[in-house]
Parts: structure tokens; sequence; C-alpha cells
């Protein structure tokens, strides 16, 4: 059927969408990609893990009530502590605000999806994988019990010989392949998929908020993932990156960490921030003061947060000049973070709040994370955390900034938007008491802590004797916990409850001005029935009727046609529309890729490197199916959207979401090299056991054969795309020339792995060279797959002058290839010269 923006009856076209965008029932449901189910399965996953996160708290508490307690064992306490910080750092804190992010961005922006529905189920399926890997092993009696953080060299082979850190290692990358496939999603979502007319300048707030959480994840996740690998590959291998005695170092893993670990907490707590600026507005019945500051507050947060981490690492003997310029920067980052406070604050002073249940939890974020923030400057302070290092008093502080920070808020969140989830209204006698349960229980648990961390109880510790006086504080404490955990419990009651049997809710109960209440509540399966022209941050304030006029079919793309899922991408700063993207229809795919993957993992778990090498492949295939429902191998031309407009379908743009995601993925690429190089720099200076047995002396002509087969594989990509200028044909021979330069990489740098560098166990230096020329192999490997893929498109018709965007994409990993290949060779040859100049200090 073709568009027809207007003259379609309203009743036939919610029932023509429908038959669309609906997700088949039964076993059909595990093949979801509408971001709508996939959103609420986070949700509900992470809430779960979070239960369980919460028992392993009061096993913890429990254990700490009284002294020499005989509740459990020391290695029981190990894997019980290790595994609540991971589970709530990992499964639960960045799932939730994924799921929030999933579920509402496209309503928030006035699309009907998010830019790739598939690499969101892809997401949610590796997210149970992993975390159900980390969660069965502890019901086995083989959890991690290094710690969340995972220090080696108590993680690393010698001191943890079973399975235990593989289970971590392992299950937490896993998990993480999909916090960087939601930053990659959410990226181009919100700067490519929004209504018309919404400019960044006009985008909500939470927009804002998750769009600089992303770019902070794609920066912040590859360098644990990283140090995960390398340490996995010590493990498995022997290869001795953090081995001292051979020229490792234990430092570099929390170098890796913390370029990870300190970002995260921000990745945590700029949602829920993101989530107070939308919510909290509406309830003080004004606008939020000062969005232009907001914005501009919160990107200095992204910025500097990655330049804090050292001060995780203020005990570890760095230099005084780090340590000044460190706690500089930890102090400095309280200013955004007090200019979003502060606007916050003037907001409500500036309407009339109402003292709802959401309200009653904002105000206690107020509370618990200024309490928080306060005790962080303190910790900046070096000679402060000298002494309160490694004590309860940190262990407070964090939760301080993590429970006032990110669950607070996220509750607050539940009870606003439980109406758009259920269609049901909350009734809240009892979320007040859960409240207050809450509240008080938390405070109590923690605040004591902060006391017996500066009467020098140490954290991680499984008992302690009567004598040191902590006996009645610890026992407060534990009685708060578990006040607390009573809470959640009735939260949780409370929710459940009311989504079954509270009252109906109107479509807009709170009288918000931001798109997602223009739904119906719970929205359908395609959001909206046509899509908005937004004009103003408020469009919903502005026309109440909106939500009627765009159910009646009087917006954009009001008609269905070819059963198409359709929604609009627009230009990245004005709001302009650019194109018509076709969204994928559901599919078990995600679901089969997750699993294969899953059963890669396993396989470098259990020690079966046959399977990996079956796997892999199994993987690749995966993927490659993906792409049968892309592209289009005929031209349209422009196509009517509604009120006069005619745009192209986005396989007919030069530029598609294809093409912005694999630049975005390939700066979390780049970041993951950096990360590499910076381990073989940071080696080479401090590490221990230097100067190495051996030196590699890379053969001039394979490296000179290796750069150069990498610039013609660049090179040629684009000789492939420049007829395209002038006729409907690529060139096929240049997409066959960048396949055999990459093919002659990939064997050149395998070649070089195995002849030129010898026995890589025996030294660090000579497994991070191994490392970086095993890199240049993955990602020409990779780049022949690209190339191969290309020119099938190209033999199959999917290429024309109109249709290039899969030549574009390729082109990008062509370049990168050939740019970081050249930096890994110029490395290789740099760092026996560095080893000699090192060899010359006094």
């Amino acid at each position: 059927m073709s568009n027809t923006t207007a003259t379609t009856e309203p009743v036939t076209l919610h029932h023509e969408l429908e038959a669309i965008w609906r997700t088949p029932p039964g076993l059909g449901r595990l093949s979801a990609v509408n971001h709508t189910i996939v959103g609420r399965r986070f949700i509900i996953a992470a809430f779960t893990f979070f239960a369980i996160g919460g028992v392993l708290a009061m096993l913890i508490r429990a254990q700490l009530a009284t002294p020499n307690s005989a509740f459990v064992g020391p290695d029981v306490y190990n894997q019980i502590f290790t595994m609540h910080g991971t589970v709530m750092m990992f499964l639960f804190a960045i799932p939730l605000f994924e799921g929030l992010s999933i579920y509402f961005l496209p309503k928030m922006l006035g699309a009907r999806d998010l830019a790739f529905p598939r690499l969101s189920a892809f997401g949610f399926y590796c997210y149970i994988f992993g975390g159900s890997i980390l969660i069965v092993a502890m019901i086995a009696g083989y959890a991690p019990d290094s710690g969340w953080f995972m220090y080696t060299p108590l993680s690393s082979g010698r001191y943890s010989p079973g399975i235990n850190a593989d289970v971590w290692l392992l299950g937490v990358t896993f998990v993480e392949i999909s916090a960087v496939a939601a930053a990659v999603e959410f990226t181009v979502s919100i700067l490519k998929f929004r209504a018309p007319g919404m400019s960044l300048a006009r985008m909500p707030l939470f927009g804002w908020y998750i769009l600089v959480t992303s770019g902070m994840m794609l920066v912040g996740f590859p360098p644990l993932i990283l140090g995960s690998i390398l340490l996995e590959l010590e493990r498995a291998f022997d290869l001795p990156f953090f081995d001292p005695t051979r020229g490792g170092d234990p430092l570099l893993w929390q170098h890796l960490f913390w370029l990870f670990g300190h970002p995260e907490v921000y990745i945590i707590f700029l949602p829920a921030a993101g989530v107070i600026s939308t919510i909290l507005p509406v309830l003080a019945g004004r606008d939020i003061l000062g969005y232009a500051w907001i914005v501009v507050a919160l990107v200095a947060m992204g910025f500097l947060s990655f330049g804090l981490w050292v001060h995780h690492m203020f005990t570890v003997g760095i230099p005084h000049l780090a340590q000044a310029f460190f706690s500089a920067a930890s102090v400095l980052v309280a200013i955004p973070t007090a200019v979003q406070i502060f606007l916050w604050i003037g907001t409500l002073m500036a309407g009339r709040p109402r003292m709802s249940v959401p309200m009653l939890y904002l105000l206690g974020f107020f509370f618990v994370f200024v309490c928080g923030g306060l005790t962080g400057v303190m910790l900046a302070i070096v000679p402060f955390d000298w002494q309160a290092h490694d004590t309860h008093f940190v262990v407070a502080h964090l939760h301080y900034v993590l429970v006032g920070g990110f669950v607070f808020p996220m509750l607050a969140a539940a009870y606003y938007w439980l109406p758009h989830f259920t269609g049901r209204q909350p009734l809240y006698g009892v979320g007040k008491v859960a409240f207050w349960l809450i509240f008080i229980g938390f405070n109590t648990t923690f605040l004591i802590m902060h006391l017996t961390g500066l009467l020098g109880m140490p954290r991680r510790y499984y008992t302690y004797a009567p004598e040191f006086g902590w006996t009645g504080l610890n026992l407060i404490s534990s009685v708060g916990g578990f006040v607390m955990t009573m809470g959640f419990a009735l939260f949780a009651v409370d929710m459940f409850a009311q989504a079954r049997f509270g009252r109906r809710a109107a479509r807009n109960p709170w009288n918000a001005g931001s798109l997602e209440w223009a739904t119906a509540t719970p929205p359908p399966s395609y959001g909206f029935a046509s899509l908005p022209e937004v004009s103003s941050r408020s469009p919903l304030r502005d026309r109440p009727d909106l939500g009627s006029e765009l159910a009646a079919g009087k917006g954009f793309l009001a008609g269905t046609r070819n059963d198409w899922q359709e929604t609009l991408v627009v230009d990245m700063a004005t709001g302009k529309p650019q194109h018509i993207a076709i969204l994928p229809q559901p599919t078990f795919l995600p679901l089969a890729t997750a699993a294969a993957i899953g059963v890669f993992v396993l396989s470098l778990l259990f020690k079966v490197y046959l399977l990996s090498l079956v796997a892999v492949p199994a993987v690749l295939v995966m993927f490659l199916l993906w792409t049968r429902a892309t592209g289009a191998d005929v031209d349209r031309g422009p196509l009517p959207v509604g009120h006069g407009l005619d745009l192209p379908i986005h396989a007919e743009v030069p530029h598609p979401a294809s093409w912005w995601a694999m630049l975005f993925l390939l700066v979390a690429n780049a970041t993951l090299f950096g990360s590499l190089a910076f381990g073989a720099l940071f080696l080479w200076l401090v590490a221990p056991g230097w100067p190495p047995p051996a030196l590699v002396e890379l053969p001039l002509l394979k490296a000179l054969g290796l750069a150069g087969a990498l610039v013609l594989a660049s090179a040629a990509g684009h000789l492939g795309l420049a007829p395209l200028k002038k006729r409907d044909e690529a060139n096929d021979l240049g997409l066959i020339l960048a396949a055999l330069g990459h093919a002659v990489a990939a064997g050149l740098a395998v070649w070089i792995c195995i002849a030129d560098i010898p026995a890589p166990t025996s030294h660090a230096y000579l497994a991070v060279t191994a490392a970086l020329v095993g890199y240049v192999a993955l990602h020409a490997g990779i780049g022949l797959v690209l190339a191969l893929f290309t020119l099938y498109r190209s033999r199959a018709g999917y290429v024309s002058s109109r249709r290039s965007g899969d030549l574009r994409t390729a082109c990008l990993w062509h370049d990168y290839t050939a740019l970081t290949g050249l930096a890994a060779v110029a490395l290789v040859y740099l760092l026996p010269l560095l080893v000699t100049f090192r060899d010359t200090q006094p």
C-alpha cells in the first residue's frame, strides 16, 4: 500500500501498522527486536539481578554483624563480596539505564524505534548469557573471588589457579559486548533518529545525557575489555603482561581497570541525572532552569571523568606530581556536578513541587548524593586518601554516590513512568512506607560505615576481633541493611500489585511536555501512528492534543507501504528530514548470534579450544546472515512521507545509519588500540624485569610488505567506490585488490608472530609485541571478509550510484586498519629503541 499521509482511516492505519510491527506470539517472542519489548526485558532482568546482589549484600552484613562470625568462611566470603560488586556494577546499574533508554529514547525523540533494533535484541541476549554464566558459577561454587576489580597478581593463574577468575573475565566481557552495542545504538539514534524539527537545541535533556554517556562508554569500556583479554591470555597461554618476574607489571591492570572504573561512576550517574532533569521540572510545575548550562556541565563531566582514574591509585607509589594533578582534577569535577544540582534546586524553588512518591525519592537523592559528593572531595585529597584508603570509609562513600546518585532516581522513575509501562496509576500509600524504610535503612547502614572506616576497619576482610571496638557499629549497620532490604522488598511488591491492580491512568497523568506521553499507554508496538513535527522543547505542553492528532494520522509517515517498518532520519544538528529508514522485522538471528558467541565463551572457559575454532566461523556466518534484510537491489527514488515531502530510503543515501555505526564503533576500537599502545609504553617506562632477554628484529622486507599491503587495501577500497560518481557499477577490480591486500597483510602478520617473535611467554615485551602484530592480523582478517562481502554485494546488484553505503562503510574499516596497522608496525620498530634508551638512563 502506498503511503497516504492523511487519507487512511485512523482505525485502518492502526491495524495496518500493528500487522507490520507486531511481534509473533509464543516462541516467536524470542525473535522480538521492538524497542518497547527489549527495553522492558532489560529493565526486568536488571531488577532481578539487583535482587540477587541485594541478597549477597545481606549475606555480607550478616557475616560482619558480630566479630569472629562463623556464618561463612573466608573462601565463600570472597566469592560473595566479589559477586555483590560485580552484579551491582555490571549486571544491574548499566543494564537498567540501557533498558530505560531503549524503551524511552525513541518515544522522547519522536521516532518509531532505535536505529538498529536487532542490535538491541542482540545486546540483551549477550547480557543475559554473560550474567547467567556468572550466576550459575556462583551457585556451583566457582564464582570469582578476587574482588569486582580483579586486581593482579591475586587474579593471575599462580594465585587463582581454578576457573573462578576466568568466569569473571569471560562473563563480564560477554556482558560488555551488550554495553558497547548499546553505546553505538544510542549514539546513532540520538544524533539521527529524531522527529522533524527537533534540532539539538530542542532535544530533551534525557537525550543529551544518554548521548554523553554513550560517548563515554565508547571510550571507557575498551580499556577494561583489553585488560580482560590480556589477563585471560596470561591465564590461558602464560603471556606475562602482568607478571613482574617476566617484565610485566600488576599496576598495568590497575591503570586499565580504572581507566574504565572511574568513568564508570559517571556512566552510571549521568543517565540517572537525565531522569532527574526529566522528572523534576514536571513535578515542580515549571521548565528546568539553565538548559544550556546543564548541557555544558554534563559534557564537562564527561571529559573530566577520564582524567581522574589515578585517584584510585594514590597509595601505589606514583610520583607526587601525578598525585597533585589527579587530586586537582578530582576536586575540579565537583564543579559541573554542583552546577546541575544548584539548577535542580533552583527549579524546585521557582516552581510548586508536588510531594508525591517520585518527589520523595528525588529529595532522598539530594541528601544522599550530596553527602557522597562531599566525602568524594575528601578522598580526592591525597593525605586523607592515604589514611582512609581500603577502609569502610571508601565503601560508604561508594554507596552514597552510587545508591544516592543512581538507585534513588531510578526508583523515582519507576513510580513516575509506571503509568506508561502498564497504563495504570500508582496508589502511593505503600510507596511512601517503602521509601522511608529504604532511606532510613540506607543511612543507618552506610553512615555508620564512615565511622568504622575512620576507626580503621579495612574493607574486604571477612571477620574482625572484638577488641577493635567495631562490634556495636557493625551490628547497627547490619540492622540498617536488613531494614533497607525490607523497603526494597516492599517496593517490589508495590510495583507488582499496582501493575496488576492499579487504577487506569490517563494518557498524560503528570501533564508533562515530553513526547513519550504522546503515545498510548501502554504503547503499541509501532509507538506513533504518525510522526510529529517539533518546534519547541516541550511539544506536548504547547500542543496538548498532539497525541490525538498523531493517532489520527496527521503527522509524517501516516500510512504503510510494502510492509516496511519506517521511521525518519534527520540532519544531526537541525533536525531537517533527510531520508526514510526501513527497520528490520522480528528475527531469531540476534538470539542465534549471541548463542554462538556464548559457545565461544564457554569453550574458552573450559579450555576446549577446538570448539572455539568452530564457534568463530559460526559467529561470522551469523553476522553475515544479518545482511540479507539490508540494502536494496533497485533504485526507488524519493518516496512521499507526508506534508508534501519526498525522501529517499536509507539504502539510497551515501551515509546511512550503518556508516555512522561503523564510525562510532571504530572510535571504541581506536581506544582499545590506544590502550594497548599505552600498555606497551607503560611497561617500557616502569615495569621491573627489563631489559628483555631478546629484542624483536623485524625484517625490513616483511615490515614494508605488511605496510604496503595495508595501504593497498585502503586505496583499493576507495578505487572500488570511485566509478559510482559516473555510473551505476563499482570497480570490482578495486574490491578484489582490497581483499588481496588484507589477505597478504593478515598472512604476513601471522608469519611475523610465528617466525620473528621468539618465545612471547618469556617476557612481557615479547608478549606485547605479539599482541600488537596479532591486532593487525585480526583486523586485516576482518577487512578481508568485508572486502569479499562488498564484492558479492556489487556483483549481486546491491550497489549503484545511489546505493553506495555498503562500500563507504567498508572503506572506513579499510582506512582504520591501515592507520592502526602502520602505527603498530612503527611501535614494534620503536620499542627496541626505547628499551635501549631505558638501559642508558641512571
